[in-house]
């Protein structure tokens, strides 16, 4: 589907809820795409992107960042605590920040590098064994931790499970955006991102729905 129908259908779930288009954020994620797809994307002069790994992110979007400077990266998986660095270096937003020693290493970071990504605190809402995110019942007392570092924190972000109905979740995390001063909701994917902007996401992650189906590496 052409980025231009994508953008569409975001400004259509804009109208309905009543909201503004330059609320909310699109991330076109690129991860495990061929270079000729995301070089399409980039032509067609989007500038906003999600990778999941730090490694294949520093494999791959140097040379595009050099060639487009206004290029905004977002890492969407989940970070190491020995990433961070690399991380910090190259993304503009981490969306998976999801432990204490994970936030004490990008504090630290941050005071040597000078600067530091927006953060997104990842809330397993759903409470999968399988799935990386703060419990709910632990993002009030975790949000208080990271701004007693004086981190940029800018919101929240999900990953529904896959066999539930996406918008209790999407309402959930604006419930708890909400009661911790929160103004960003990372939520919402191909399949979902227009009920996301219903329930007010600020940022939307849409990755096959605009390159095609992932090539397996």
């Amino acid at each position: 589907m052409p980025l231009s129908d994508i953008n569409d259908r975001i400004a259509a779930a804009c109208e309905r809820a009543g909201r503004d288009r330059s609320d909310v954020t699109l991330i076109a994620v690129s991860k495990v795409q061929p270079p000729e797809r995301v070089e399409a994307v980039l032509a067609a002069g989007h500038r906003i992107f999600g990778e999941n790994r730090v490694q294949e992110a520093q494999g791959k979007w140097p040379a595009w960042q050099k060639a487009h400077p206004d290029v905004a990266l977002h890492l969407l998986g989940p970070l190491q605590s020995n990433k961070v660095r690399p991380a910090m270096e190259l993304f503009d937003a981490i969306h998976s920040l999801d432990r204490a020693k994970l936030a004490r290493r990008i504090a630290d970071m941050a005071q040597e590098l000078g600067r530091c990504p927006d953060l997104f605190v990842q809330v397993n809402t759903g409470e999968e064994d399988q799935k990386a995110g703060l419990p709910p019942a632990e993002v009030d007392g975790f949000v208080a931790e990271v701004r007693g570092m004086d981190l940029p924190l800018a919101g929240l972000m999900c990953i529904p499970p896959v066999d539930e109905t996406p918008s209790l979740h999407f309402a959930l995390l604006r419930k708890l955006a909400e009661r911790n001063g929160l103004p960003g909701l990372s939520m919402g994917m191909s399949a979902d991102f227009e009920e996301a902007v219903a329930f007010g996401a600020t940022h939307v992650r849409v990755g096959s729905a605009i390159f095609g189906e992932r090539v397996p590496t």
